[in-house]
């Protein structure tokens, strides 16, 4: 809607006009912040996420350090925008492609492939990461911090179990999710150091373990394993106990 006054007067055409420069101003903001994390993972893929500076960063982004320092107080703070930003941008692709997936071991293939086809220009940089996987650091994936984002990912994994119709006994289904996306953190960071070519050792891990995966659950429905599950959900309850 334009924004036109009923009647014409001085104050209606500057409240007309204040509009008009905010919005201008929330777009350009937007699209220098969006510049900044743009050339920070440029450099941070060229230097390192430890030798990488703030200076080098606004350098590339063609801002003052200032500036760079006022969108992201720090580099760990251009880290969770990124974390933020693919979060955002492959959720759509990953919930189109599990419309059509019909089984757990092709959603489970569709939502991590995905994140490593998504995350394989940063590879490096995520091998850096790994080295805060202690819960108690902000960029680690099991801190306070990055929560949100993790429980946004596990809902993916829930959404896979659930429209796969998989039956667990009761005192291990709570847990499945969890244990899906542990297992996806496994690949990733197996993926993040594999040096051959292509990464096709992790394409070949990723592929027999989904399918020992997949077997291993239907196995779990066998009623001679109850002892079994009375034993492995009173592990997993030890394990997740903390984990609200």
């Amino acid at each position: 809607m334009q924004c036109i006054p009923r009647q014409a007067s001085w104050e209606g055409l500057t409240i007309c006009a204040a509009k008009k420069s905010t919005k201008e101003t929330g777009k350009k903001s937007e699209e220098t912040r969006a510049r900044i994390l743009k050339a920070a993972l440029a450099v941070f893929r060229e230097r390192g996420f430890e030798r990488a500076t703030m200076r080098e960063i606004a350098e590339a982004a063609e801002v003052a350090t200032g500036a760079a320092y006022y969108y992201f107080d720090s580099k760990d703070a251009l880290v969770m925008a990124f974390y933020d930003q693919a979060q955002a941008e492959m959720r759509a692709d990953i919930e189109a492609k599990m419309t059509r997936a019909k089984t757990l071991e092709s959603r489970l293939k569709t939502i991590i492939g995905e994140k490593l086809e998504y995350f394989a220009p940063n590879r490096k940089l995520l091998g850096a990461l790994t080295a805060h996987t202690d819960p108690e650091h902000p960029l680690s994936p099991f801190s306070v911090e990055t929560r949100r984002i993790r429980e946004e990912d596990l809902a993916f994994f829930e959404a896979a179990v659930r429209d796969s119709g998989v039956k667990l006994p009761k005192e291990v289904a709570p847990y499945l999710p969890r244990l899906l996306w542990m297992y996806q953190m496994g690949l990733i960071l197996f993926w993040v150091y594999d040096r051959s070519k292509d990464q096709r050792r992790t394409e070949a891990l990723f592929g027999q373990t989904l399918k020992m995966l997949v077997w291993t659950l239907k196995i779990a429905q066998v009623p001679l394993l109850r002892p079994l599950h009375k034993m492995a959900g009173e592990l997993l309850r030890v394990v997740y106990e903390d984990d609200k």
